[in-house]
C-alpha cells in the first residue's frame, strides 16, 4: 500500500517535471523555435484552438518562423493571436497564404526579464510538486491504522527523497534554461 502511494506520487511528480521542461521551452532564447508557439491559442470560429492544430510551423531562418495554416480563413486569427501573446515580442505579417514571424533580437534587459519569468515558472512547478508530496503524505497518514508507524516513517523518508530529487530536476532544468537565455 505504501509502495502504491509512493509510485503514484512519483509518477505525478515526473509529469510535473516534464510539464516544467515544456513550460521552459516556450520561453524564447536568441533563436526562433516552433516550441515557442505551442501554447498559443487561436480564436478559431469562437473556439480557442492550439496553433499547432491549425497550421504547420517551419523554422526557415535563425529568427524567422513560417506558419502555413491548413485553413486560409484562419490567417487573420492566427496573426492576431501571435500579436496578442505576451512575452513573445513577435511581429507577424501575412501575405495571403502564410504568416511570417520574425523574432526581434534580444536585448540584455529582455534576457533578464525572461530569466525572471523562467524562475517564476520554475517556482510554480516546485510548489506543484510540494502539493503532490502533501497529498501523498496525507495518504500515508491515512494508512496508519493498517500499517505500523515505522513503515509510515520509512515511507515518508522515501517520499521526501523523491520530492527532493524532483525539485532538483526542476532546478537543473532551470539552470540550463537560464544559461541558454543569458548566452549572447
Amino acid at each position: 500500500m505504501i509502495a502504491d502511494v509512493l509510485a503514484d506520487a512519483g509518477a505525478r511528480m515526473d509529469r510535473a517535471v516534464e510539464g516544467a521542461k515544456d513550460d521552459f521551452a516556450t520561453v524564447r532564447t536568441g533563436r526562433a523555435n516552433p516550441q515557442l508557439f505551442q501554447k498559443i491559442l487561436v480564436d478559431y470560429y469562437g473556439t480557442p484552438t492550439p496553433l499547432s492544430q491549425l497550421a504547420s510551423l517551419n523554422n526557415v531562418e535563425a529568427r524567422t518562423i513560417v506558419i502555413t495554416p491548413y485553413d486560409k480563413s484562419a490567417l487573420k486569427a492566427i496573426e492576431q493571436a501571435i500579436r496578442d501573446t505576451p512575452n513573445l515580442g513577435a511581429n507577424p505579417s501575412n501575405d495571403g497564404t502564410i504568416v511570417r514571424v520574425t523574432m526581434p533580437e534580444l536585448t540584455q534587459e529582455r534576457r533578464k526579464e525572461y530569466v525572471k519569468l523562467v524562475r517564476t515558472k520554475g517556482e510554480d512547478h516546485k510548489v506543484h510538486i510540494r502539493g503532490i508530496r502533501r497529498k501523498a503524505k496525507d495518504d500515508l497518514d491515512a494508512l496508519k491504522n493498517e500499517v505500523g508507524e515505522d513503515e509510515i516513517a520509512r515511507g515518508e523518508k522515501e517520499l521526501d527523497a523523491l520530492t527532493r530529487a524532483h525539485v532538483d530536476a526542476i532546478d537543473e532544468a532551470l539552470k540550463r534554461k537560464e544559461t541558454e537565455l543569458l548566452e549572447v
